[in-house]
Formats: structure tokens, C-alpha cells, sequence
């Protein structure tokens, strides 16, 4: 009813990707209102294995008084096009008809390399590729590299690659939990040491892991030893010691460098302990990013995913905050109510229990980097790019669907017909037709070209 009486006109966008139940309240709510505008992409329903009912939504067309269909693409070339439809005729999918294109100019669109056998050859490969184009004056904010899943691996070695060519890159990952980032745990991990009277002590492992994400260049085995040397558990609380008190052989082997890092980031933090300020988690957490390890010297310093990594943390622990508060269940005006907010936020964290889905994600676009993403995140972000890299393309990743027994989504489905079992023909029938939706909901986010990385072993050798 608020609703309702509050808006007059409705707009829709992506019907393609709601559920039936969105759908039967649109059919509820479109006699109530002045005006509606329902958007449908033919080719979409990314999202099936999350319940979307692309049929469902279609049939919302009975509703409008007026249909309108666009068929002319503003993003890819008459070639992509072109390449769209013939995959559909190789996957036995009906398709929209494509400007005629010569054969050879389809080609052109598509580059590969043939003999490449282990699956670090195929990334160097898409490196050498990526550092060319850069070269040649694309800007590396339209380059994107895809793979059916992105797993940290795989985020690892592709950025170490184009760091070493001097490229910056990004990833969107959002299915990832908050406290599996690299970067989040290292704040965390800190947030630990900086409150001691929280009782909460990290292993040794974790804290070694805190410092190499921290101080930049401090590589595993040297972090490793520092812990070893200056990190101890005092009576329950975690307590962490001057990189000067400790043996003269070991400054040589950590260096100075490392070493003078690492005592400001600790004095940081002890400074903040004796002040016993009663500031709450966020506030701490953007302290500890905005003075320390955003400055140069330290791992934050000009690294994209640690900083979307911190910003979501930060909003993550803004929005506990809030509920909390909402739900009037803690004080936040004295210095106990922010500790046992603190506190309580790092259980839940290490439970699993926060989610991690932020707007901010899906909205940045970084001209000055590359995106790693998963196939579909990058298909729900519906953003064009001049050159695509799709990896591993060999994976049956591409169109093999999650095993869902207790959700199937074709099964479980309003048009399913009842008491008729799922077979063989039915999963080869659905994966042709969901590697077809990606494939040309990819070309069509694509202007100019498409690098296919092929290997002849994968990811897992």
C-alpha cells in the first residue's frame, strides 16, 4: 500500500533474472499504477540456477499495452555479431539474424594459440597479450580476463604476472566471503592485536600473514620469522615487540627496511592502545587503512583489491553497527558498548555468519586496471569492454550448471511437467543452451576482439 500511494510509475529492468514470485507481484502491482515500463533481454537468465524464470517473465508481455523490440547492438561490431549467430547454429539454438560478414573478417575476431600444454603456459600467454595491447595505448581498464570460477591461484598468478609487466589489475568476486580476503584478514588479524583486553589471540600463522599483507615486500619465510621472534601470547592478551630488541643477525636476514616497516605499523598500534580511545571498529579500521597501510612501504599502497577489500570491511562493520543499534540491543555511547560491538562483529566474521554483498563493487570501474572476474559476475555487471580473455575454455566450468538436488531449477520450475524425470538429454539440452547465453551475452559486452586461452591440461594439472 505504501508503495502504491508513494509511486506512480513502475520501471523493470532484467526481468529475465527474477523469480516467479517477483513476477506475480509485478502482475499485482501493474493494474495500480499510472505507468510501466517492463525491460526483457531475450537472451538472458543468467541467474536460473538462483531460481530465475526467464519463461515466467516473458509472459508478463500479455500485460503491456505496447511492445517494442530492439534489435540493433550499440556496443558489438557487425563481426561479434556474426560469430554470436554462428555459435548458435553449432549449439542448435535459435537466434536473432546477423549482418552478413565475410568469413575471414569473423576470424579476426577470435585469437588463440594452439600448442600450449600446461595451464601456466596459457597464462603467460594472456599476459604477453595483455602487456602488448597496453602497449600499443589500450587503456587496461578495457580489458577484461574471464574464467568460469576465479580462484585465488588463479587471482594470484595472473596478477603477479601483469604486476611484473607494470599493469595494474582488479578482481570482482562476489560470492567470496569477506573473511576469505587476503586483505580483510590481515585487518582483522590487527584489529586482534590492538586489543588485547579483548582476549582474543591469533595463531602465529595468521599473524605472519597479517605482516606479509601489511608491510610490503615482506615476503612468507621472513614474515614467518619475524612472528617467531616478536609476536607472544602474555597472559591470554597478544603482545608484539620492537623489531630493535631483538638478535643482530636476525636484522640482517629480515633488513632494516622491512624492519623499521614493521615497528611503525607496531608503535601505531600501541599508541592507540594507550590512549584507550573508545573509538568504534570502523572508525579503527579507517584509521589503520588511511594512515598506515595505504602509505608508501606498506601492502595497501597502490594495490585495488586490498582497498576495495578494506572499504568493504569497513561498510560491512558500519552496517552491524547499525543494525545493532536499530535493534537496541547494545550501547555504542561508552567505550564498553563499542568493545563488545567489536568483539562481537570479529565471532561473526570468523563464523562465516557476515555476508559480503556490496553495491560499491558492482558499481566502480577502474580505467587504469584490469578486471579478473568470473563469466557470470561479468555478465551481471553489464559493462562493454574493447577486449575480452576468456580462460581455459576447455573447462566444463562453462556450461555445466552447480549440482543443486534439493533446488533443481528446471525440475523445481512452474513449467516443468508433473511426475516427468530429468534425464541425460534434458542436462545436454540445458547446458547447450546455457553456454550459448553466455557466450553471446559475452560478444555482445565486447567491441573489438576476443583472446581464447586454451590448454591441454587445466588449472588442477
Amino acid at each position: 500500500d505504501y508503495l502504491q500511494s508513494s509511486y506512480r510509475h513502475l520501471i523493470v529492468d532484467n526481468l529475465e533474472e527474477d523469480t516467479p514470485f517477483a513476477h506475480d507481484l509485478l502482475r499485482d502491482w501493474l493494474p495500480q499504477v499510472d505507468s510501466a515500463l517492463l525491460i526483457y533481454d531475450q537472451d538472458g537468465g543468467y541467474r536460473q540456477f538462483l531460481g530465475a524464470d526467464p519463461d515466467s517473465g516473458a509472459a508478463l508481455k500479455g500485460l503491456c499495452d505496447e511492445h517494442v523490440t530492439l534489435n540493433q547492438s550499440f556496443v558489438a561490431s557487425s563481426e561479434l555479431l556474426a560469430l554470436g549467430a554462428h555459435l548458435a547454429g553449432a549449439l542448435r539454438q535459435p537466434a536473432a539474424s546477423a549482418p552478413p560478414v565475410a568469413p575471414e573478417a569473423v576470424r579476426q575476431t577470435l585469437l588463440f594459440e594452439e600448442d600450449m600444454r600446461f595451464y601456466p603456459q596459457m597464462l603467460d600467454w594472456v599476459a604477453g597479450q595483455i602487456a602488448d595491447l597496453v602497449d600499443s595505448g589500450v587503456t587496461p581498464g578495457e580489458i577484461v580476463v574471464l574464467a568460469p570460477f576465479l580462484s585465488d591461484s588463479l587471482r594470484f598468478s595472473l596478477t603477479n604476472r601483469l604486476a611484473q609487466a607494470g599493469i595494474a589489475a582488479r578482481s570482482h568476486r562476489p560470492s567470496r566471503a569477506l573473511r576469505d580476503e587476503p586483505a580483510a584478514r590481515s585487518l582483522l588479524t590487527l584489529t586482534a592485536l590492538a586489543n588485547p583486553d579483548w582476549q582474543r589471540t591469533p595463531e602465529q600463522f595468521d599473524v605472519a600473514y597479517a605482516l606479509m599483507q601489511a608491510v610490503d615486500g615482506l615476503d612468507p619465510v621472513r614474515a614467518q620469522l619475524l612472528t617467531k621472534i616478536v609476536y607472544r601470547s602474555k597472559e591470554g592478551a597478544p603482545v608484539l615487540s620492537s623489531f630493535e630488541q631483538i638478535n643482530p643477525d636476525m636484522h640482517e636476514r629480515i633488513s632494516y627496511v622491512l624492519g623499521g616497516r614493521y615497528d611503525t605499523l607496531r608503535v601505531w598500534l600501541a599508541d592507540l592502545q594507550r590512549r584507550r580511545s573508545p573509538a568504534t571498529l570502523d572508525h579503527f579500521l579507517s584509521r589503520l587503512f588511511g594512515e598506515v597501510l595505504s602509505q608508501a612501504g606498506f601492502g595497501f599502497h597502490d594495490n585495488f583489491d586490498a582497498s576495495q577489500a578494506a572499504a568493504n570491511l569497513v561498510e560491512s562493520v558500519q552496517k552491524f553497527r547499525q543494525a545493532v543499534a536499530e535493534a537496541g540491543e547494545s550501547s555504542q555511547d561508552d567505550e564498553n558498548g563499542s568493545v563488545d560491538l567489536g568483539r562481537e562483529y570479529l565471532d561473526m566474521v570468523e563464523d562465516g555468519v557476515i555476508a559480503a554483498q556490496y553495491v560499491r563493487g558492482w558499481q566502480e570501474v577502474d580505467r587504469n586496471a584490469v578486471l579478473l572476474a568470473p563469466a557470470h559476475t561479468f555478465l551481471m555487471m553489464n559493462r562493454p569492454v574493447d577486449y575480452q580473455f576468456w580462460l581455459d575454455i576447455g573447462s566444463r566450468g562453462w556450461y555445466e550448471r552447480l549440482y543443486q538436488p534439493l533446488t533443481h531449477p528446471y525440475v523445481l520450475s512452474r513449467h516443468w511437467q508433473p511426475g516427468r524425470l530429468w534425464d541425460h538429454d534434458d542436462e545436454d539440452a540445458a547446458n547447450q543452451e546455457r553456454l550459448y547465453r553466455l557466450a553471446v551475452g559475452l560478444l555482445r559486452r565486447c567491441r573489438k576482439q576476443v583472446f581464447l586461452g586454451l590448454s591441454e591440461l587445466g588449472e588442477q594439472g
